[in-house]
């Protein structure tokens, strides 16, 4: 079994920054394809910055120079640094995973979640 614990969530004024952390464990073999989505209040959750296992990135038009999504293989963690922070990017922050495990399995998983509120 796989789990993700995220960190780095909390409360910052607008133009400041924070740095979102996922760890993976448990029964990792490696890490595919990383991934940060946020769920805004009454909204879905969407698609914020991917990452390939070859490093490849993608992220949303709205977060594009000011997030940056990177990953350490070694840690089995997966980051997302946040600058220039605006009101709107006030969401519950996941991170998920493609993994496969130790038993050959390929799962999907996701984390807890995250807070991150942007207010003065």
């Amino acid at each position: 079994q796989v789990q993700l614990v995220e960190s780095g969530g909390g409360l910052v004024q607008p133009g400041g920054s924070l740095r979102l952390s996922c760890a993976a464990s448990g029964s990792v073999f490696r890490i595919y394809t990383m991934g940060w989505y946020r769920q805004a209040p009454g909204k879905e959750r969407d698609m914020v910055a991917v990452i390939t296992s070859g490093g490849s990135t993608n992220y949303v038009d709205s977060v594009k120079g000011r997030f940056t999504i990177s990953r350490d293989s070694a840690k089995n963690t997966g980051y997302l640094q946040m600058t220039s922070l605006k009101p709107e990017d006030t969401a519950v922050y996941y991170c998920k995973m493609t993994v496969s495990t130790a038993s050959g399995n390929f799962v999907e998983v996701w984390g807890q979640g995250t807070l991150v509120t942007v207010s003065s």
